[in-house]
């Protein structure tokens, strides 16, 4: 084998091994907040769907990472003129987990992760948005995140732009799934990450 050789499968190795939460901003996680909103719960609804929007996520464990997504959710944005004063809420359905292996789309099924005969939906509410973000995002928002059962405050960056057809928020940064309690029963689980990165392609429409 020669030198190049083992220089080109040593990049392999490694590129696989790598952690895609590396360079994401992570989400600052802690205790639930009460969701209070007058102005934004009487604000224009702009509709999240799956037509016009995406939620994705990567997972990884020491040999290589996993790219999967939701299919089915729904949600809206309760503009109230800027988005400091807005609300944000989604509901997720688990089981439209998809990935590129139906063997690992299944195995995500159950209650060795996401558990969801028992925990069907998952649902995020905004209760704070700020303007300015890490990593030059446009804002930062703060909101309760169930997920498994498990009910946190997560806060986290995201760009908002609002235009007079839509308004659109991307994000991506990591969570920890352990502060949900997705945790893979036995040795395997220290072989996952703990980081769960999470992208957000919103373009919601009235």
């Amino acid at each position: 084998m020669t030198r190049l050789t083992i220089v080109l499968l040593g990049l392999l190795l490694l590129a696989a091994c790598s952690n895609p939460a590396s360079d994401t901003s992570k989400a600052v996680t802690g205790t639930a907040a009460p969701v209070s909103s007058p102005a934004a719960a009487a604000g224009e609804k702009y509709r999240i769907t799956p037509a016009n929007s995406k939620i994705e996520f990567v997972g990884s464990k020491v040999t290589g990472s996993h790219h999967g997504r939701f299919e089915k959710f729904s949600g809206e944005i309760d503009y109230a003129g800027v988005p400091e004063k807005s609300r944000v809420s989604i509901s997720i359905e688990m089981n439209s987990v998809q990935t590129e292996e139906p063997d690992l789309t299944k195995h995500l099924q159950t209650p060795d992760f996401f558990d969801v005969a028992k925990f069907p939906q998952a649902t995020f509410v905004s209760t704070e948005i700020k303007a300015g973000g890490d990593k030059g995002d446009s804002h930062t928002i703060t909101g309760n995140l169930t997920l498994h059962g498990v009910t946190k405050s997560v806060t986290f960056p995201a760009t908002i732009l609002v235009t007079p057809e839509a308004i659109t928020v991307g994000s991506s940064f990591s969570i920890n799934r352990r502060d949900f309690g997705i945790n893979y029963a036995g040795v395997a689980n220290n072989l996952i990450r703990d980081e769960v990165v999470l992208t957000l392609h919103v373009r919601a429409t009235k």
